[in-house]
């Protein structure tokens, strides 16, 4: 996996030695569809660095100018199509990293991986990623009503959450890019 570069980001493979950088953010993940990747401590994130490090899947999004890691994108293959998404540190949020980095993703996956389709599922609470899709130019496609579950109520009954679809295709990015 090669390296891409933004003005400010660098997106790049994980490394064994993000485990520091990876607890920072996902010790409490802040959106629900994060929580099973939760970490509990530095052993534990140690151990997902590894495993993205060795996946073709995940991207550590970094700074460009200190190479600090700071969140990470993934983008899985079914054949043509691309289940994406991004995971920023909040520490960073509100600095337009996520659409900087997302925007090169997308990139890559239309030119040089030829990607036909797109597509996004942002839960109905997560409103900072429903903007980016659209930033993007994905489109929402529909809404799975009650369709996950990532936490229990105080009495131990699933809260399932209504998730929205976005998508892009191909084409329609090519013609937005002219």
């Amino acid at each position: 996996m090669q390296p891409l570069h933004t003005c400010r980001l660098t997106l790049r493979a994980f490394s064994a030695q993000d485990g520091a950088a990876l607890l920072d953010y996902l010790h409490q993940p802040t959106a629900s569809c994060f929580f099973s990747l939760a970490v509990a401590d530095l052993d534990a994130a140690a151990n997902e660095a590894r495993k993205r490090a060795e996946g073709e899947s995940y991207r550590a999004v970094c700074l460009r100018e200190t190479g600090a890691l700071i969140g990470d994108l993934f983008a899985e293959a079914e054949g043509d199509t691309f289940s994406i998404g991004w995971h920023l540190n909040p520490r960073y949020a509100g600095q337009g990293y996520a659409f900087e980095a997302a925007a090169a993703l997308v990139r890559e996956l239309f030119e040089q991986r030829q990607a036909r389709r797109l597509y996004a599922y942002v839960e109905d609470t997560n409103l900072a990623s429903q903007r980016l899709c659209e930033k993007l130019g994905m489109r929402r496609e529909g809404v799975f009503m009650e369709y996950v579950t990532f936490s229990n109520d105080e009495h131990g009954q699933p809260i399932y959450e209504n998730t929205q679809q976005y998508a892009l295709l191909r084409h329609e990015w090519l013609a937005q890019q002219r």
